[in-house]
């Protein structure tokens, strides 16, 4: 067996850019043999995920998956370098393998799923990236769903609650609930009401406009700032949009309406939305 050596550690760690550390614990198993050293490192996916980390990696897949009774879904959005693994079986199971891991804690996955990770790296030679990974588990009654659309490129997850058990399982409302999936997916809202906005960003706004109507008298200056923070509210809170479905009606009306039907009041408890990249 060669002697391990700081300076036989650290050609390795030159070669592989992987820690001093794991360069060394491989070189002790190969008994000083620097050709085997990196290749174990290799097997382990670790060097070539060190060397390929600063590779860019903005395509891939967004992703979503259910717990067997329906009340966790979870989302995750998983980058690879090029659109052509992106289409690869291989990579494809491996991101739905991702999203049902992503179901059992809200824990980051580049961390609870680094190994699996560290092995498709090493299996399709190309950076992968565990951006974000999410879960909705349903808190009360209500429903809590998915949608992923363009291919994986966008996906969301939607929870809607009821105060009746029983409308849960009504067909009328599970379709609200996909409605409203779609709509989170398409008008792709930065809030769930107005009350949700950060104050900086409504006061930033409100500036804004007021120095676009400049030089008017003060209460009019107010009376069009009003209106026109209504209208920014209609284009980033959830509430507030037109349904992509009937534009003239906004999400709140399509609630009441749908709470009338229903004999209930469905409310957005939440949502969240992924764009591939974003």
């Amino acid at each position: 067996m060669s002697e391990i050596t700081a300076a036989l550690v650290k050609e390795l760690r030159d070669a592989t850019n992987v820690s001093m550390m794991e360069c060394k614990r491989a070189l002790v198993e190969a008994g000083g043999d620097m050709n085997q050293a990196a290749r174990l490192l290799r097997e382990r996916g670790a060097a070539l995920a060190v060397k390929r980390a600063a590779r860019a990696a903005n395509q891939g897949l967004v992703a979503a998956a259910a717990s067997a009774d329906g009340r966790t879904v979870s989302l995750v959005e998983v980058n690879s370098e090029t659109d052509f693994v992106a289409r690869n079986a291989g990579f494809q199971a491996f991101v739905a393998a991702a999203a049902r891991k992503a179901l059992e804690s809200d824990a980051p996955l580049a961390e609870t799923f680094k190994p699996e990770l560290a092995g498709k790296i090493a299996e399709i030679g190309e950076n992968l990236v565990l951006r974000r990974n999410a879960r909705f588990a349903l808190r009360d009654s209500g429903k809590v769903a998915s949608y992923v659309h363009l291919g994986g490129k966008v996906g969301v997850l939607v929870e809607v609650g009821c105060t009746r058990a029983e409308t849960a399982a009504n067909p009328e409302f599970q379709e609200l609930v996909r409605d409203l999936t779609l709509h989170v997916a398409a008008a792709r809202p930065q809030y769930l009401a107005p009350a949700d906005v950060p104050a900086d960003v409504a006061s930033a706004e409100r500036e804004i406009f007021a120095r676009q109507v400049a030089g008017k008298p003060p209460q009019i200056v107010e009376k069009i700032v009003d209106g026109k923070m209504k209208k920014y509210y209609a284009e980033v809170c959830l509430v507030d949009q037109p349904f992509v479905k009937e534009p003239k009606q906004s999400i709140t009306e399509l609630l009441r309406e749908k709470g009338k039907a229903l004999g209930d009041t469905p409310v957005i408890r939440r949502f969240l939305r992924y764009q591939l990249g974003e």
